[in-house]
């Protein structure tokens, strides 16, 4: 390992720049900070240049299990004091890993959808933990696919890397413009559902039986008026309550589950 000692080190200057989205967009690069996202990141493909970890004498069985493995790869992996660490890291801490990985290009065309597959659509979220905590229970609740149907959207930012846990490199992840991504769910005969606060039906009372698409938008404005066609059924979770909405994240997880439970039962009972 090549030891960095400097904050002001080119490497490390050029690593920091990718806390910034433009910059990421620009250097086609990201951050991917935590033992277990990089782990996955290596484990799903994605192409990782360098990794940065702090001097110390008593690492985790993991980290050093990783660490040689991503050596043995070929990977160039530095050791750096604990200022530089910190500079890399979210939050102030002096464990872990944090790599830089070249960000993938997720196009519409490498999704591979069943005939009863579930997919999540996210149009202009924008916080990054909502992002990664949506991956999360894509994950969790076996998910087909996520669509982002926006450039606003960060995939990349390192929070919502970390909010997903990984799972950003687990389940499989497309990125198009809003218009192409709703002609593309036609034209492969998804069922599509858009999550309204003043949605006509209750999300329990529709079917969601066969290619099922359920729409998700921003918690301050919604969805755009791309997502009111006559062939997109308005759905709502009922609120008791005074607040109005969810977070996108827990709305995410309560539908997913919905449908989960459906299709499960649908193929219980042979429909």
């Amino acid at each position: 390992m090549t030891r960095i000692t400097s904050v002001h080190n080119p490497r490390i200057k050029q690593a920091v720049r990718l806390r910034d989205g433009r910059a990421r967009r620009r250097m086609g690069r990201m951050l991917i900070d935590g033992i277990r996202e990089i782990d996955r990141a290596n484990r799903s493909g994605i192409a990782i240049d360098q990794v940065y970890c702090c001097a110390s004498d008593d690492r985790s069985t993991d980290e050093s299990k990783l660490l040689q493995t991503l050596l043995d790869a070929g990977v160039s992996v530095f050791e750096v004091t604990e200022p530089v660490f910190q500079k890399l890291a979210f939050g102030q801490r002096t464990d872990g890993l944090v790599a830089v990985a070249r960000t993938p290009a997720w196009e519409l065309d490498r999704l591979k959808i069943p005939s009863a597959g579930l997919v999540a659509v996210l149009e202009n979220v924008e916080k990054p933990g909502n992002v990664g905590a949506v991956l999360r229970s894509a994950d969790a609740a076996g998910v087909a696919a996520v669509i982002v149907a926006d450039e606003s959207t960060d995939l990349f930012n390192p929070n919502a890397i970390r909010a997903s846990l990984g799972a950003i490199f687990a389940v499989p992840v497309a990125t198009a413009k809003g218009p192409e991504v709703l002609d593309w769910l036609r034209h492969h005969g998804f069922s599509i559902f858009a999550a309204w606060p003043n949605g006509e039906n209750e999300y329990t009372q529709v079917s969601y039986d066969g290619r099922a698409a359920l729409v998700l938008g921003n918690e301050a404005f919604g969805l755009s008026n791309l997502w009111q066609g006559s062939d997109i059924t308005r759905i709502r979770i009922p609120m008791r309550g005074i607040v109005d909405s969810l977070n996108v994240s827990v709305t995410a997880a309560v539908l997913f589950y919905e449908t989960l439970r459906q299709k499960s039962e649908n193929a219980r009972s042979g429909g």
